[in-house]
């Protein structure tokens, strides 16, 4: 058992919380998720890695209630314990000295793209994080990103906040502007990785993305987030989570992800009805 030692509402559905999880901590890097079990009969859900504390063992998460398990996740409250928490899996970003980087973060996949920026930062390159959401009542971390960033571009789709537009439509904007670009990393929606990818192919600028397969053991074993990368299946939780846009068949990404759709909806509907009736 994990005590949760810190939460914290970020938007209506977003939450993000502190557990005490020392033998994660030891070994976290940017890029690193965790699997966690809320309860002793719960799923295991696969959570990017926010930050960590190695002074007190702390990991914080960022999560969305979307499904059943991150309900009843988002239900518990400081002084609670989790009934697992295993990591850290996946390969860590791997992070050197680019020049001009530029790191893009869609909604929840905001809190992804904090560490790798820091990182990206620490090896002496310039930073500049995109971060877009639907609204303003949705935006999160925008100060923290500020904490790891040389420049902070604000995206709002019906423009309530920052700039009006998507990510692409600033990340373009930026390349105009004759700004050099040496490195994209974006981490979000499928449909926003896929954008960008698309863009930096055509601006000829190396792409890292963070892949958001379906996961259940998070050890390779399942072969539940297979991918397909330059032709070649690949497993987001040991090859990835990180890969090269340009190589990542994205519609097949799609469909798989659309897969238990109809099953995660009707789970989440009973969910709702047994909580109301307690």
């Amino acid at each position: 058992m994990y005590k949760i030692t810190l939460k914290k509402q970020l938007t209506k559905d977003i939450k993000l919380m502190g557990v005490l999880a020392p033998h994660v901590v030891k070994n976290a890097k940017a890029g690193n998720f965790v699997i966690v079990i809320p309860g002793e009969t719960g799923e295991r859900v696969p959570l990017t890695i926010y930050d960590w504390d190695s002074k007190s063992g702390v990991v914080y998460i960022i999560f969305q209630e979307v499904g059943v398990s991150t309900v009843k996740l988002g239900m518990m409250n400081e002084g609670d314990s989790v009934y697992s928490i295993a990591g850290p899996l996946g390969r860590h970003f791997h992070t050197e000295k680019y020049g001009n980087t530029v790191v893009v973060g869609g909604g929840v996949g905001v809190p992804a793209i904090f560490p790798i920026a820091r990182a990206l930062r620490s090896e002496g390159n310039r930073v500049t994080s995109i971060t877009g959401f639907r609204s303003s009542d949705l935006i999160i971390l925008e100060k923290e990103m500020g904490t790891v960033s040389d420049k902070v571009i604000t995206a709002t789709n019906d423009g309530s906040s920052g700039t009006k537009g998507l990510v692409t439509d600033a990340l373009k904007s930026l390349h105009d502007t004759g700004e050099k670009i040496d490195l994209v990393v974006a981490v979000g929606p499928v449909v926003m990785m896929k954008a960008v990818s698309e863009l930096t192919k055509q601006l000829g600028i190396k792409t890292i993305v963070s892949l958001n397969a379906l996961m259940l053991d998070g050890t390779g074993m399942c072969g539940g987030c297979r991918v397909t990368i330059g032709g070649k299946v690949k497993f987001s939780c040991v090859d990835g989570p990180d890969f090269d846009g340009h190589l990542v068949n994205f519609n097949e990404l799609t469909s798989r992800l659309a897969t238990f759709k109809a099953e995660e909806k009707i789970s989440l509907e009973h969910c709702k009805i047994h909580l109301a009736g307690r």
